[in-house]
């Protein structure tokens, strides 16, 4: 009988202890999913925006080289507002998605919007060039967040 009653315990016990394995080892595999997903989609956010700045720093750069040109711009002007336009959502989405990054990532959108700062060919290269190092320290600094 202690016998039947050790051996009831014992199944009881490797029962338990499967059952608390298999949850650990659930609960890891879900949390392991999650943090891939979201780094999925903090690559695509940042992908996104890093499309859109350079879009848009395009669109500036003919824009205001035609006016600094003296030509007009009116059409490269109505293109650089689509294109500032769509940094608006991969921006929100990086700064939701990844926080750190939300400060790179205005940085990097108002360098490429100080484009139209510019007094002449001279500055305008020198902004498209800040633009472009900007835009280089968000990926870098994206990389460095998503690796973790």
């Amino acid at each position: 009988m202690l016998t039947a009653i050790v051996a009831v315990l014992g199944t009881l016990a490797g029962a338990l202890l499967t059952g608390t394995l298999q949850h650990i080892s659930q609960r890891a595999q879900r949390v392991a999913a999650a943090a891939s997903a979201r780094r999925t989609e903090g690559f695509a956010a940042v992908t996104a925006l890093a499309t859109a700045l350079a879009d848009h720093r395009r669109a500036m750069w003919v824009r205001e080289d035609l006016r600094i040109r003296g030509e007009d711009w009116s059409e490269a002007r109505i293109e650089s507002h689509v294109t500032r336009s769509a940094i608006t959502a991969p921006l929100l989405h990086v700064s939701v998605l990844l926080p750190s990054l939300a400060p790179a990532a205005q940085t990097a959108a108002r360098a490429a919007y100080g484009l139209r700062e510019a007094d002449g060919a001279t500055d305008l290269a020198a902004a498209r060039q800040y633009a472009m190092q900007k835009a280089d320290e968000l990926v870098e600094a994206a990389a460095l967040a998503l690796a973790s």
